[in-house]
């Protein structure tokens, strides 16, 4: 380890300390020291291999600590509003998602379309299920307030991330599996998404899901259209733009989840520890339904922890830019925001366990093995 971290490690010890001393004033007055923390452990795990994929999700804490102690700064500058810029950030992340796409990516359908499509219906029932049951059981339960609930349905009715391919590469799975349900969910959002939300979501909020189809298409397909044919026009020399979009989304990513914590910061003051401990219930049991329904349906374990990834981890930006398009970005937005720091998180860990331990082979390799012998 070289000096540099030696000295933020320190700096990161000295950062928590002075919170700590700090908090006995009120947590008010321990914003600075906080977001020092988090800028120094983000820093401090980039040390190691083994923590440095945990450092943008130190950034995310830090960057949403921001918003709740300083939210006059990011509500907005005179008479502009910065919640403006959520939708155009959503399709700056959705073209650089197009531009790590190609038209092969597509022929998996043909060549496996089994796992495809247990990976894209097990996405499409148990996340928008699990959400409204966790979502209406938090409502009469514990009176939370509808539309802040209804968020939880929101991100559920999603398509996966971007997330999920790289949490998949990282967990040994099965890639080629990952990017297919990833692309054709996101294709079979603007009809299902909808759908799914005003079915589930129409007793706890008004929705228009005409509205929200056009929406999913000026957010999320028409940018994507556009980075696959950019990608597929500029070929070799599209190469330079295919490694600075994954850094230019992480940091629409950022901007969103500061913008909607700023304004939704009062409401998520209020239910926030509870909407948290919800929505990574929502989070995990996605992970665990996902998985033991593609075992319980004869898939190798390469291929359920695909499917698991994959019905865990859900498209928040897209969730967060709907809410905004709906104009409840400070109710409905508030989950999005928290599933998808959670996520970073869980999908983080879920891919170090599992990258440590070698797949189980398959029915096939393990009969093969087995004639051979």
């Amino acid at each position: 380890m070289n000096i540099f971290y030696k000295v933020t490690i320190a700096l990161t010890i000295a950062a928590l300390g002075a919170v700590l001393i700090v908090l006995s004033k009120g947590l008010e007055h321990t914003g600075p020291y906080t977001l020092a923390f988090f800028v120094l452990l983000a820093l401090s795990l980039r040390a190691s291999p083994k923590t440095k994929s945990f450092a943008y999700t130190a950034l995310i804490f830090g960057a949403a600590a921001m918003a709740l102690y300083y939210p006059a700064f990011f509500i907005s500058y005179g008479s502009f509003k910065y919640a403006t810029l959520i939708i155009p950030l959503i399709q700056l992340i959705m073209f650089g998602m197009g531009t790590s796409m190609h038209y092969h990516d597509f022929l998996g359908v043909l060549k496996s379309p089994g796992g495809i499509i247990i990976g894209v219906v097990s996405h499409f029932i148990i996340m928008p299920l699990l959400g409204f049951s966790i979502a209406t059981l938090s409502v009469k339960l514990t009176g939370m307030p509808a539309e802040i609930a209804a968020g939880i349905v929101l991100i559920g009715c999603c398509p996966n991330g971007m997330a999920s391919n790289v949490i998949s590469y990282l967990a040994k799975a099965n890639l080629a599996l990952s990017v297919t349900i990833t692309s054709i969910s996101t294709l079979l959002s603007p009809v299902l998404t909808p759908f799914l939300m005003n079915l589930l979501a129409g007793p706890l909020i008004k929705i228009d899901p005409w509205a929200m189809v056009t929406d999913i298409f000026k957010m999320v397909m028409i940018p994507i259209a556009l980075g696959v044919l950019f990608s597929s026009v500029a070929k070799e020399r599209s190469g330079w733009l295919k490694r600075i979009m994954p850094i230019i989304s992480m940091g629409g990513i950022i901007g969103i989840i500061i913008i909607i914590t700023a304004a939704g910061r009062d409401s998520l003051l209020k239910v926030g520890l509870l909407l948290a401990v919800l929505v990574l219930l929502h989070n995990i049991g996605g992970y665990l339904l996902g998985f033991w329904s593609a075992k319980a349906l004869g898939m190798d374990e390469r291929d359920c922890r695909t499917i698991a990834i994959e019905v865990g981890m859900q498209n928040g930006g897209m969730a967060a830019g709907l809410a905004k398009a709906m104009g409840k970005i400070a109710t409905l937005g508030l989950a999005p925001v928290i599933f998808s720091t959670f996520m970073n998180i869980t999908g983080s860990l879920l891919a170090s366990y599992w990258h440590k331990k070698k797949p189980a082979p398959g029915r096939k390799a393990a009969l093969q093995s087995a004639t051979e012998q």
